[in-house]
């Protein structure tokens, strides 16, 4: 008890089951006040359920949380709230409707004479933003704002109440270099103010700017911790104990399927009326990818020519003939896939089964009924030709893991039928070992001739996957690289529009 003293928070021994799995295994873990303590893991590793008992979301079947001492072995959000822990999740828990101001403040009311005082709330939120550096309107609707900015919205959030411990699972996730070190840099000044900070990533790299002390956890038990000052970052060591095997960073793809002639062309596609044409070719069994920093406008470009959002103006042919798309049914028809970045908003219906959300796209109908055998016999040869890990076709989507969630879209879309598929960061949130399966599927999919066009902000998934590849900025293309020049160095260049004279010049 006595070293608890020490702790904002100590979690002792803490064992979590759902079901027959154990997903936390007798795991401890601490955090000193002023310290960074950054937790790795792939998905499944069992960060999400720690931070989740950590601050009350769920409670142990084993173990006890201790917070600045006391023993809580009943804790729940109120209490963890009460007690300065504050959680910014990766779920998106803004609302929508409201303005930046009213989501910074939903717990804590700003009043005039007894009555809520909206100048008091906008006065506030624009004194927080001057504090942290983050630079937003505070009368603009949530829904007006980028991921990224209602990213910075849940930071405000969270600090807001003045917390003694801040958790931050994947906070970077939809930001671009500048806004990542402006997290980081926020988190340090926190930090350096005393509070306590928790802190996943699957960048390690930002583990190495910022960490005191790194945990690493893998199926529930925990595998390591280092300490900066003693240990030292070493982010191989880090990755081998994530996935218990030496990795490279680079995918080794499979020698390249052969690349057929041009069947697929966008032509002088705006957005909007004031913007740069953009051109855009596509060849069959060709991976092309469309990178650029967050905020570029990569996934506007593929959701206007999928028909998801509108465009000002644009030719479209397939196979040399005009197609029109209007909407995402236009696209559908004419052979054309989508895999959304938000798997769980818009590619899966969660709480529906594995079988259902793969045959939806085209039911296997008699007399106007679904022939339920045929259904059962789409999915269970979905699940064995993309070696879904699931022990019944009847579980919910939902209780998937983020790798084998995307497995079943893709199966949705092979039951369907396409020629071209379009992917919106195909691998955001899926581990190591669940991205090799999917890369592996991806380039399946071009040896039977299909063509992908792969938006990924993931620069060695788009080295390694792609035959050719387009860099956006502000929604136009300023790099197109193929073969031996997809490199790192003229991907981030181009990316950042920075050419040896001006950097030169930068640092003079």
């Amino acid at each position: 008890m006595a070293d608890s003293l020490h702790y904002l928070i100590e979690a002792k021994n803490i064992t979590k089951i759902f079901g027959t799995t154990k997903v936390l295994d007798d795991v401890s873990f601490t955090l000193k006040p002023g310290q960074i303590h950054c937790l790795c893991g792939e998905n499944g590793a069992g960060k999400s359920t720690l931070i989740k008992i950590l601050s009350g979301a769920y409670s142990p079947e084993g173990g006890v949380v201790y917070i600045e001492g006391t023993p809580y072995p009943h804790l729940n959000p109120l209490i963890a709230k009460e007690m300065g822990i504050e959680v910014i999740h990766q779920e998106n828990i803004l609302v929508q409707e409201l303005t930046v101001a009213e989501n910074i403040y939903t717990d804590i009311r700003h009043k005039t004479a007894g009555f809520f005082s909206m100048r008091k709330t906008l006065d506030a939120a624009r004194q927080l933003m001057d504090e942290t550096g983050i630079s937003l309107d505070p009368a603009a609707k949530i829904s007006s704002l980028s991921a990224a900015e209602q990213q910075f919205v849940k930071i405000l959030r969270a600090l807001a109440p003045d917390p003694k411990v801040l958790i931050m699972d994947e906070p970077t996730a939809m930001f671009n270099i500048n806004d990542t070190e402006l997290v980081l840099d926020l988190v340090r000044s926190v930090s350096a103010a005393g509070k306590g900070i928790i802190y996943i990533s699957h960048h390690l790299e930002e583990l190495k700017n910022i960490a005191d002390t790194v945990t690493v956890l893998r199926d529930g038990h925990l595998i390591s911790t280092y300490e900066t000052e003693t240990d030292g970052i070493d982010l191989n060591r880090i990755t081998t104990d994530m996935i218990g095997r030496p990795v490279e960073l680079f995918y080794a793809r499979d020698e390249k399927t052969d690349i057929g002639d041009v069947f697929f062309d966008v032509k002088d596609l705006r957005l909007k009326e004031e913007d740069e044409p953009i051109s855009i070719s596509l060849r069959k069994g060709e991976i092309l990818g469309i990178t650029g920093m967050v905020g570029s406008g990569r996934s506007e470009i593929i959701r206007a020519i999928f028909g998801l959002d509108r465009k000002f103006s644009g030719e479209i042919s397939k196979d040399g003939q005009k197609i029109d798309i209007f909407t995402p049914e236009d696209s559908i028809k004419n052979g054309i896939g989508f895999i959304s970045e938000d798997r769980q908003k818009s590619g899966l219906v969660l709480p529906l089964s594995i079988l259902m959300n793969t045959s939806f796209l085209k039911l296997p109908l008699k007399n106007g009924l679904i022939e339920s055998k045929a259904e059962m016999d789409i999915a269970e040869e979905m699940i064995d030709k993309l070696d879904i890990k699931t022990d019944s076709m009847f579980k919910a989507a939902g209780m998937l893991s983020g790798g084998n969630q995307q497995k079943v879209i893709i199966a949705k879309w092979l039951h369907k039928g396409f020629d071209i598929m379009i992917l919106d960061e195909p691998t955001k949130g899926i581990d190591v070992n669940a991205k090799s399966e999917i890369y592996k599927l991806l380039q399946n999919l071009t040896a039977q001739g299909k063509a992908l066009i792969m938006v990924s902000s993931d620069t060695p998934e788009v080295i390694s996957l792609c035959d050719r590849v387009l860099v956006v900025k502000k929604g136009k293309i300023v790099g197109e690289f193929a073969g031996t020049d997809i490199t790192e160095e003229n991907v981030i260049k181009a990316a950042l529009e920075v050419r040896k004279g001006e950097r030169d010049n930068s640092e003079n």
